[in-house]
């Protein structure tokens, strides 16, 4: 069930990048990602209330909704639109590939988990996949503040992933419904700030892309992420983020006719590979001692 989950996640989560370049056409970008999530997280407040599944109480459960909000919600997407007025999409996507890897090093940072070769390993694999794909389109002339910004979104995503492992957590529709408040609000904030135009959509095309990151691009995905987050650890629940561009990839062939290449096939048999070996594959239990080896220690 875990595993279904995580691949319904990573299903939704690629398709948003196709999602938000029709959302992206029409509305300013702070002002469309801030509406994305204040409405979303009304849907999961109401959801919440009517099926009584509790709000996370105390200030543990809090300071974590907060810390992953602003984080995971609010900083990741201010700075990769920021990055993104000068980085080319597959930049970022490279960037972005690098979070399984953050994702782990703060984990044993935070004394969450323990260092292991196989999730370097993987890691690393996962990177060298989506910089075959994307390593063509990555090129131009591309400002030390931009690289920055996409270093820093990473590091946000990563860390709010580590920040939910940290603090006690409630439902994860409850959960995610507090924590996309702050995420929301900074965006918003930003957005004002900005001096963008809070406009809604006139498209149909708008529409019906703002719905879709709001049903199934925010609300579906994030409770996903959770449901997964608590059964697995941060660093291989955050795998689900190199398999995005991939999935992007492919959904933009089926949706826009945009070529498969060669590239794409051979890096994401690599990303496939690494998350394989960094979140799938099943860890041997240790071999118990025979009875009298036992008996004699």
């Amino acid at each position: 069930m875990t595993l279904l989950v995580f691949l319904v996640a990573v299903l939704i989560g690629g398709s948003n990048f196709v999602a938000v370049r029709f959302s992206n056409a029409e509305l300013e970008p702070f002002w469309g990602a801030g509406l994305r999530f204040s409405l979303a997280a009304a849907l999961l407040l109401v959801a919440s209330l009517v099926f009584r599944l509790g709000l996370p109480a105390g200030r543990p459960a809090l300071t974590g909704a907060v810390v992953y909000g602003t984080l995971g919600f609010g900083a990741s997407y201010a700075f990769m639109y920021r990055a993104l007025i000068e980085a080319p999409a597959a930049l970022a996507a490279i960037f972005i590939a690098l979070v399984p890897l953050l994702t782990l090093l703060l984990a044993i940072a935070h004394g969450l988990e323990r260092f292991n070769w196989r999730g370097l390993a993987g890691a690393l694999v996962a990177v060298a996949g989506v910089f075959v794909v994307f390593a063509d389109r990555a090129g131009g002339a591309v400002g030390i503040g931009s690289l920055l910004a996409l270093l820093a979104a990473a590091l946000c995503i990563a860390e709010s992933a580590v920040a939910a492992k940290l603090y006690p957590r409630a439902h994860p529709v409850a959960y995610n419904a507090v924590a996309m408040v702050p995420g929301a609000l900074l965006l918003l904030a930003l957005s004002l700030i900005a001096g963008e135009s809070w406009a809604l959509p006139s498209q149909n095309a708008t529409w019906v892309a703002l719905a879709y990151l709001v049903v199934l691009g925010s609300t579906a995905l994030f409770v996903a992420f959770l449901f997964v987050l608590g059964r697995w650890t941060a660093s291989a629940t955050s795998y689900a983020t190199v398999l995005f561009p991939i999935v992007a990839a492919v959904v933009g062939a089926l949706v826009a006719g945009e070529a498969i290449s060669t590239g794409l096939v051979a890096g994401g048999t690599l990303v496939v590979a690494g998350v394989y070996v960094g979140a799938l594959a099943p860890v041997a239990a240790p071999v118990p001692l025979p009875e009298s080896a036992a008996r004699a220690s």
